[in-house]
């Protein structure tokens, strides 16, 4: 089958170091608190863009506004419950009228609670269901007009969209979804040069593991751990990814979903001993 379609921009242009920066740029963060949210808005300022955040906890986004002022971008910031489409839509018409346009859009809002499914009663579920699932629809249908120049929206989800989730069944299963709107969103906004991904992260220490865990595989076996690599992961490694799908470096990866995980997800069933001796099932 032959190939069609435009030229790739590397035809007319030098793949260098350049192609990281986000110079100029203007990106939303949705939870830039605390955690993977405040990292990934840090970490898109070092690289060049201007933010806008949120968040309903105000003295943590405070303090990441703060810090993005002090590397020298400009920051917009509002404090709101992603899952309050009216709030929203009133922050990011604010965005709209305060850089004119939006270029990259980081879905990382979320969370949830440990509880088996039939002790979840429907408000719960509601819950759940709005702040995992319903805050990115929200964000991507009211940010999705202002990326008149094309643009990246990284979701993200966890390995447990991609596995069972026991003990927080429904908060898995909004992952998933989003791991699937993910990927049909690639398709319906690529006329409009709008690239959709997903970053699953696993064994990743943040605020929210007193309610998730952080290392969720190995479901408190002990001596075991979930991810084969020596090292914990960071916030920080799943900020870089997002700054490299927001880049022009991924400029070709869309409806993809990246797994930052130290090797949960390519472990499968296996876990690894935590003498690293060996792997059990």
């Amino acid at each position: 089958m032959g190939l069609s379609g435009e030229p790739s921009i590397w035809d007319e242009r030098t793949l260098d170091p350049s192609a990281i920066l986000l110079t100029d740029r203007v990106a939303v963060v949705t939870g830039a608190a605390q955690g993977i949210g405040r990292a990934t808005a840090l970490a898109l300022a070092r690289f060049g863009a201007h933010l806008a955040i949120c968040d309903r906890e105000p003295e943590g986004l405070a303090r990441t506004a703060a810090d993005i002022e002090a590397i020298g971008r400009r920051v917009l910031t509002g404090e709101l419950d992603v899952r309050n489409e009216d709030a929203a839509a009133a922050f990011l018409g604010e965005v709209g009228e305060t850089f004119g346009s939006v270029d990259i859009l980081v879905n990382n809002a979320g969370g949830g609670f440990v509880s088996d499914f039939m002790s979840v009663n429907a408000k719960g579920e509601n819950a759940l269901i709005r702040e995992n699932f319903g805050s990115v629809t929200i964000f991507t249908r009211h940010t999705v007009p202002l990326m008149t120049n094309g643009g990246s929206i990284t979701n993200i989800t966890s390995v447990e969209a991609h596995r069972a989730g026991p003990g927080f069944a429904i908060y898995s299963a909004m992952k998933a979804a989003v791991a699937n709107l993910s990927m049909s969103l690639s398709m319906e906004l690529s006329d409009q040069r709008i690239r959709v991904n997903c970053l699953a992260c696993d064994a990743i220490p943040t605020p929210g593991d007193a309610t998730l865990g952080a290392d969720s595989a190995a479901l408190g076996v002990p001596e075991v751990a979930s991810h084969t690599w020596p090292e914990i992961g960071s916030p920080d490694d799943c900020a870089a990814t997002v700054v490299f799908l927001a880049s022009d470096l991924a400029r070709f990866i869309t409806g993809s979903t990246v797994h930052v995980d130290g090797g949960t997800w390519a472990a499968g069933g296996w876990k690894v001993r935590s003498d690293r001796s060996g792997f059990v099932l």
